[in-house]
């Protein structure tokens, strides 16, 4: 599934009941969820930070820009913040399952929409920008909002991407696709605004500062304010950045008294600068960390197939994947049919009528439960036994002793392949066999449910049974290959006469 993270920026951060209006706004747009919401009356400027699908994260940007543009008057618009509109700028940010090119796509038709829909101007900017010095979201900014009021009339080069040359009390908007930003303030021990300003200059990339770094000094109450966007934290971390502010601040007279992280931040950012105070050494690995080897183990569970929607393995299935494939399609089929058979079991015991066979329906429940617990374990087990293959055929072989382990461990992982849908065939033909027992004693009402139990056991069966076979060719171990094909047909034989007899025998009681 793919995921964004979407982070608007909206000029209010003092009026209450405005923001809670563009957040309920937010909120109420759809599937998307607020990771954070950040007000600052200095600045006067609210930023949100949001995940969700692609179309979440495209409504609810919409809904709040809209919302904003009814709300902000950008004419009575004061702060300390630079900003040209209601909703300044809209950065949407790849997390996973999409790409910057994805991103930068949704932004131009956001911004499309915005300006259709809305009439406000709108601007594309990062790896949305459609002219190279709009890919600097300062460039674009560049007057404010007072400034461009004037300027997108008459200035060629202000023209927005979309919309009117010409600003509604809403003002404009900057749509974008960038990397994670960290916002980062740090206050220094002074009310000498002129200091954070020199080293907001000295620090930033376009004064030759850090390659990532864009800051400026702020006159915050009761300490200035030296605010800065990180916009790559791997290259510029954020430890190498307040050690530069600190021997800046150092030349004159003040120091460093807190800092701030303005919204949300990646949990490496913070671990680089641990890690640099720390002095850890060569040894130390991140998954040393508690949170980090759960959500590591979490992660991992979460990418098993077992996991997936219905939507969602379908959709798996018919990209261009390898895995899932027919294998683990034959461990659903056949895990539907032995948990059809519970539902018929669960519809039969304790029922009136059917008191006779209670017991029966009870004792064949657990063995059923237990039956399509294990096809469905199966299901991840297929779709990585081939895995093996494709490592062996990745071993070295340089050498003849290379070359003769390599060989001797593609042999072993062919039959391994083999094995695990022969698993499968065995647990189907299991499942069969207590449908066979049970048959139509059960639910009356259920009996078209002990059918399509049985036909889609046996198409997993079967289906199962073309995966061993397909291994077989390359396996050399001809006394494995006999063996493996006289397993398969001494379980495969009469089993489609038995099906289609259980089959009629339930239709004739319908």
């Amino acid at each position: 599934m793919p995921l964004v993270e979407l982070v608007p920026n909206f000029s209010e951060g003092r009026n209450k009941e405005v923001i809670d209006q563009i957040l309920y706004a937010l909120k109420s747009a759809g599937s998307a969820k607020v990771l954070d919401a950040r007000a600052d009356p200095d600045h006067n400027r609210l930023v949100v930070t949001m995940v969700g699908e692609p179309d979440a994260c495209f409504n609810a940007a919409f809904a709040g820009i809209k919302t904003a543009s009814q709300l902000i008057d950008m004419d009575k618009h004061t702060g300390e913040h630079p900003r040209i509109g209601a909703t300044d700028v809209v950065p949407f940010v790849p997390v996973s399952g999409i790409t910057i090119e994805e991103c930068a796509e949704l932004a131009k038709k956001l911004a499309e929409k915005v300006s259709s829909e809305l009439g406000i101007p709108t601007y594309l900017y990062e790896a949305a920008a459609t002219q190279p010095d709009r890919v600097n979201l300062a460039n674009i900014r560049k007057g404010q909002y007072e400034g461009l009021k004037e300027e997108i009339k008459t200035n060629p080069d202000r023209k927005p991407d979309f919309g009117p040359s010409e600003l509604p009390k809403a003002g404009a908007t900057v749509i974008g696709a960038r990397e994670f930003l960290i916002a980062y303030n740090i206050y220094l021990n002074t009310d000498n605004v002129e200091i954070a300003k020199r080293i907001g200059v000295n620090i930033r990339h376009k004064n030759g500062g850090f390659r990532y770094v864009k800051s400026m000094g702020f006159d915050t109450k009761p300490y200035v304010q030296v605010s800065m966007n990180l916009t790559n934290y791997r290259e510029t971390p954020m430890h190498m950045v307040v050690e530069t502010v600190r021997r800046e601040a150092a030349r004159y007279g003040v120091m460093i008294t807190e800092t701030e992280v303005y919204g949300m931040i990646p949990v490496d950012a913070l671990l680089d600068s641990a890690e640099f105070y720390l002095q850890l050494n060569d040894k130390w690995e991140r998954n040393q960390v508690i949170e980090k080897k759960l959500e590591e183990v979490s992660r991992n569970e979460s990418q098993a197939l077992i996991n997936y929607t219905v939507q969602d393995f379908i959709k798996e299935l018919a990209s261009d994947s390898p895995a899932p494939g027919g294998g683990s399609v034959a461990c659903v089929a056949g895990g539907m049919g032995a948990a059809l058979g519970a539902m018929v079991s669960r519809l039969t015991i304790g029922k009136k009528g059917y008191e006779e066979v209670s017991s029966l329906f009870s004792e064949k429940l657990k063995d059923l439960d237990e039956l399509h617990h294990k096809l469905t374990m199966l299901i991840d087990k297929d779709a990585n036994a081939f895995n093996g293959v494709i490592k062996a055929f990745k071993m070295p072989k340089d050498t003849e002793e290379q070359k003769a382990a390599r060989s001797a461990k593609i042999q072993e992982e062919y039959k391994n392949a083999a094995l695990v849908p022969l698993e499968t065939v065995k647990t189907c033909k299991a499942v069969l066999d207590v449908l066979f027992e049970i048959g139509i004693k059960g639910n009356k009402n259920a009996l078209s449910d002990i059918a399509v139990g049985a036909m889609n056991t046996l198409t997993g069966l079967k289906s199962a049974a073309l995966n061993v076979e397909i291994n077989l060719p390359a396996i050399k171990d001809e006394e494995f290959k006999t063996n493996v094909k006289n397993e398969l047909l001494s379980i495969i034989t009469g089993l489609d006469e038995k099906v289609n007899y259980l089959v009629e025998e339930a239709r004739k009681n319908f």
